[in-house]
Formats: C-alpha cells, sequence, structure tokens
C-alpha cells in the first residue's frame, strides 16, 4: 500500500485563494467535511485555505505531518486559540490548558484513569447500561421492537455514565439532562462563531454572546452545587466510612507533587467542566454510530453475538477482566470510531519557526490536523468506506496504518480518558446486544454535524428487537 502523497515541498503545498474559500464559506459551514473532502481529492493531502474565507490556515491528512505535529515535533505546536476560545465557557482544564500548567494538572488527574480504578467504576458503567436495557425492556412490554432515536438515548446513558463516575449520587437525572443541554447549547454557538466569523458582529447584537455566557456560568454553578453537596455528604459520614469511590473524590484528594497542596477550587470546576464534556460527547456520538452499523450490517451483529454468548455464558454480568476476551466488541468500537472518529478534526499552530519534509513552517501557522480525512484515506485504508471490524484484529493485514488511526489524538496528548471510553463502549454495547437485536427504522441516510465532535445531523432511528429468552 502506497502512502499518500503531498504536493513537493519546494513548490509547496498548494494554495486555495481565498476567494475560493470565501464564496464556498456558506457550503463549506453547512457541510465541513464534504467541503474538505472534496478540496484534498482535488489539491492533495495538504493544502493551503483560509477558515471561514478569512483566516489563514493548512489542512492536512497526511499521516507524515500529522505524526511530525503531534509527536516527533509536538513542543513546537499548541493547540491554537480555536480551542482556547472554549476557556470562556469551559475554564482552563485539560483540554484547552498549555504548557507546565497543562503538564501539572494531567499529572493530577492521570491516576484517576489507571486500570484499578477503572475495574473499580466497570460495575457504575454495567449499572447504567442496565438502566438503559431495563428502559428498552419497559418499551417492549407490549410490542417486540422499540424504535427510538438512538443517539439521544446513548447521549444519556453516556452522559449518566461519566456524571456518575464523576459525581457518584450529587446530581439527579434532571440534572445531569439540564446540564448535556447547556454544553450541546455552548458549544453549537461556539463552533458556528468559528466557522463562519463574519457573523460575530450580528452575534453581538443580537445578545448571542451574552446568552451562552449565561448558560455557562449557570452550568459552572450547578457543578458547584454538586461539589458543595458531595463534600458535605463526607463531613456527615461517620468516622471511618470510606470515601466514594469516584473520580470528584480523586479529584480532591490528589496533592500536587511541588507543593503537596490540593487542587484550588476554581480549578477544580475547570477539569470537572471538560472531564463532562469531554466524557460524553464523545462516547454517546461512537455508541449512537456504532449501533447504526451494527443494525446495517447483521452478520456483523451475529458475530458480536455469538461472542456475547461464549465469553460470558448464562447472562453472566461482564467485569473489567472479562473484556481482553471479547476482541471483537473491541473491534467494532475501533472501526465505528474509524468510519465517525469522535473527535473529527483538531487543531495546532506553530509557537516557534519550524520545517518538515524541507517546507519551512513559520511561527504562528494555524494547522488544521483532518483525523477524518485520515481515517477514510484510500491509500491508507483498503476500501474505506466500508464497516469492517476485522481490520483491527491481530496480526490483520494490513494492519492499521501508523498516524492513520488517531480516534483520541497523539502523542503527549493523547486522551488521557482513552481506556476509561474503551471500557464504557464496549460494556454498554455487550450489555445491549445480548438482550437486544437492533435493526434499521426508515431508509433515510443519517447526515453527519461535525461540531467539536462529530455527532449525527438529526435522529438516528434504530429498532430494538428483544431477543428470546
Amino acid at each position: 500500500m502506497s502512502e499518500p502523497t503531498t504536493a513537493s515541498p519546494a513548490g509547496g503545498w498548494p494554495q486555495v485563494p481565498r476567494r475560493i474559500t470565501l464564496r464556498n464559506s456558506m457550503k463549506a459551514a453547512r457541510d465541513p467535511i464534504g467541503a474538505l473532502n472534496q478540496l484534498l481529492a482535488h489539491y492533495g493531502d495538504t493544502v493551503r485555505l483560509y477558515l471561514g474565507g478569512v483566516r489563514p490556515a493548512i489542512v492536512t491528512r497526511d499521516p507524515a505531518l500529522v505524526q511530525h505535529i503531534l509527536q516527533k515535533n509536538h513542543r513546537r505546536y499548541f493547540k491554537s486559540d480555536l480551542t482556547h476560545g472554549l476557556l470562556r465557557y469551559l475554564g482552563r482544564g485539560l483540554l484547552t490548558n498549555e504548557g507546565a500548567d497543562w503538564l501539572r494538572q494531567r499529572r493530577l488527574i492521570q491516576p484517576g484513569f489507571h486500570r484499578q480504578r477503572l475495574a473499580g467504576l466497570t460495575r457504575l458503567m454495567r449499572a447504567a447500561a442496565d438502566e438503559w436495557v431495563a428502559e428498552l425492556d419497559a418499551l417492549t412490554a407490549a410490542s417486540p421492537v422499540a424504535e427510538l432515536d438512538a443517539h439521544a438515548a446513548m447521549t444519556r446513558v453516556a452522559f449518566r455514565i461519566v456524571a456518575r463516575s464523576v459525581f457518584g449520587d450529587s446530581l439527579d437525572d434532571s440534572q445531569l439532562a439540564q446540564l448535556s443541554d447547556w454544553l450541546t447549547a455552548i458549544q453549537a454557538f461556539y463552533v458556528n462563531t468559528i466557522r463562519q466569523p463574519y457573523l460575530r458582529p450580528w452575534h453581538w447584537v443580537r445578545g448571542n454572546y451574552s446568552r451562552h455566557d449565561r448558560l455557562a456560568r449557570q452550568l459552572r454553578e450547578l457543578v458547584q452545587a454538586a461539589v458543595g453537596r458531595h463534600r458535605a455528604a463526607q463531613a456527615a459520614s461517620p468516622p471511618g466510612t470510606p470515601a466514594p469511590d469516584d473520580l470528584l473524590q480523586m479529584l480532591l484528594d490528589a496533592r500536587y507533587e511541588d507543593t503537596g497542596e490540593a487542587m484550588p477550587d476554581e480549578q477544580l470546576l475547570d477539569e470537572l467542566n471538560i472531564l463532562l464534556v469531554a466524557g460524553h460527547e464523545t462516547s454517546a456520538n461512537a455508541l449512537a454510530w456504532a449501533l447504526y452499523l451494527l443494525a446495517h450490517h447483521p452478520a456483523a451483529q451475529d458475530k458480536l453475538v455469538a461472542e456475547i454468548a461464549h465469553e460470558l455464558p448464562g447472562g453472566r454480568p461482564p467485569e473489567f477482566a472479562d473484556l481482553p476476551r471479547l476482541p471483537y466488541a473491541l473491534q467494532v468500537v475501533q472501526e465505528a470510531m474509524r468510519l465517525y472518529p469522535p473527535a473529527w478534526i483538531m487543531d495546532r499552530v506553530a509557537t516557534e519557526p519550524d520545517e518538515f519534509q524541507g517546507q519551512p513552517i513559520p511561527k504562528g501557522t494555524l494547522f488544521s490536523l483532518y483525523l477524518y480525512g485520515l481515517h477514510h484515506h484510500p491509500a491508507l485504508w483498503p476500501d474505506a468506506e466500508a464497516f469492517r471490524p476485522e481490520r483491527f484484529a491481530a496480526g490483520a493485514q494490513p494492519p492499521p496504518p501508523a498516524y492513520g488511526y488517531l480516534p483520541f489524538g497523539s502523542g503527549p496528548r493523547l486522551c488521557v480518558g482513552q481506556q476509561f471510553a474503551l471500557t464504557e463502549l464496549q460494556l454498554v454495547l455487550v450489555q445491549t446486544l445480548r438482550r437486544y437485536g437492533v435493526e434499521p427504522a426508515g431508509t433515510a441516510v443519517p447526515s453527519m454535524s461535525p461540531l467539536i465532535t462529530l455527532r449525527p445531523g438529526g435522529a438516528l432511528p434504530l429498532g430494538f428487537r428483544r431477543r428470546p429468552e
């Protein structure tokens, strides 16, 4: 398999004229993936353009250049203001922080996602999955098939899992739904201001900025109240009562290596906001797309159900230690995240001059690393648009290409919650499919809505059919 080629460094990367990107900005705002696919198919794997017809940037799906930026020369590249703009709404957490402060926070938070703690959170994840299956049981009490929006359902499940993993019982279901709605509204508005920067004055006049600032404050107040309830419950517990085994307690107990001090409350709220956003959006989308793909590929679904029955006989609930014996479940998740990567694009800016294969990169150069393009690159993936979980089987030929598959990013900023997400995704799929078959509901092909994460463009209707006892 040949590597994808780019324009000769001697001649520089091709440039899309400003007038073309400006003329096509409305189309690109509606369908950024279609617009980028069309540009890269015409110009090559790396192209210069103007974001929103205004801001110069370089978009790439070249795995070598992506590796150069994320791994080999990562110290010369920070996230840009496109990500840092989220500071306004979510605060300075792992997603939005940089430099020494980011590294200090990463070292503090990393232990919360070690395998030992994940083993303890497995039962919590499974309980949330079982609640979802119980909802299906109620819906199919009078009819064998329940038709519903899989994305909305998986958003509830994923948010329930991350919120309980973080807060334990400090938030009820109505508060979880409110948080989810606020986070969705904030990210949709923010992405719109990035894609169509010329509309920012209109947003100011209409009060849209102040409206979403208010949502961010309400979100922060709700999270702060949950922290307060958590602390109050701990203070009222009898001496010797074990502390809750949730991520909030881990963050409250953690101490910085250099000072021995606890995390300040403002920083704690920032990190909790980021955990809520990153922890439910990506998982909800991945689960919804995985169910959609299985519904349309019954042979793959049957193979997964057979694996579950063989490895978990008699309806035995899965434990963390069982997951390595369910390799096809992981392969389904991996292939779903290849076709529909939760983080479909990421930004980096050069903080100092650099060069790549003889091509100079001035300080301040903005890069958009097009992960969706990498995952669908026909020179990297045979039959790239097909759903084939076996691509990720041990010993598969060809193996997944280096830096052609990055659902959790790469390099030092590899997502801290990667193993948490993979564990959650497998558990929810296993608990769902052992009781219910999933099938198409309607003939419409779902659209994609590339916000900060890649979600369905609208409802994702699927049928869930109860399996014979």
